[in-house]
């Protein structure tokens, strides 16, 4: 079986599964290749307008495979360039939403972060967890994080190696949502039907605008969200979107 698996369950919507169990889908270099490809595939897919990130078994990813890393050097881990494979995810135009169940642990909770979108598990468990082990994240786990929660629940997290449950993420702010462990990936597949549903072009125009207006000033920001409003009017999904509303029925969007 491939260590990343991808399914359509839904009209609109892919899975994107971490299929090693047996080592709890830890993220070996193998599947961060996988993770990347799938990633552009689908991005590029018109006919997938959200993806659902998840893992296989119990977990959802207990962090990187040490038995690739516990001799590497300095420069053995520069040229494996791995940057370039995370940005294939942080660039994906389409909406992710993980699912999260089990471990999400020091790059298993970086990758957690790559998407727009957590649902969690109740007993989920969450953590940068790299300093238990001699370094300290290295996948964004270190900005992302602190974007997320803030500075002191960030360097508590970082600096600790503690695990956190999965309500404790959703009260922080680290999920979207929490559910029980076993509706987790049901509710995920429902939410993504959901955004499948609705106007595509609106959609990806609404994520750029958000995740680059982050780092923005508000005034940079406004002026993105405005010209991305103003464009999103010569969409025939917004007439279509406008029309069905007043004519009090449901919409057909086809992205154009």
């Amino acid at each position: 079986m491939p260590d990343v698996l991808v399914e359509k369950p839904r009209d609109g919507v892919a899975v994107i599964r971490i299929n090693r169990p047996q080592v709890k889908n830890a993220l070996n270099m193998t599947v961060r290749y996988e993770l990347a490809e799938r990633f552009i595939e689908l991005g590029c897919d018109d006919d997938v307008r959200c993806i659902v990130l998840t893992g296989n078994g119990t977990d959802f990813a207990a962090g990187a495979d040490l038995t690739e890393m516990a001799e590497a050097g300095a420069i053995d881990m520069m040229l494996r360039r791995t940057d370039l494979l995370w940005k294939a995810i942080a660039d994906c135009p389409k909406p992710v939403i993980a699912a999260v169940n089990g471990f999400a642990l020091g790059g298993g909770c970086e990758l957690a972060m790559h998407a727009d979108i957590v649902i969690a598990g109740e007993n989920a468990q969450f953590g940068q967890t790299e300093v238990r082990v001699g370094i300290m994240p290295g996948a964004g786990g270190t900005q992302r994080l602190t974007r997320a929660v803030g500075k002191f629940k960030a360097m508590r997290m970082i600096l600790t190696g503690e695990i956190i449950s999965g309500r404790e993420a959703d009260a922080m702010g680290l999920a979207s949502a929490v559910v029980a462990d076993d509706a987790v990936e049901e509710h995920a597949l429902d939410m993504a039907s959901r955004i499948a549903s609705m106007p595509p072009l609106a959609v990806t125009q609404a994520k750029e605008v958000l995740l680059a207006g982050q780092d923005a000033s508000l005034e940079a920001g406004l002026m993105l969200e405005r010209k991305a409003f103003q464009i999103l009017f010569d969409s025939l999904d917004q007439k279509e979107g406008m029309k069905a509303f007043l004519e009090k029925r449901k919409p057909t969007y086809q992205g154009r």
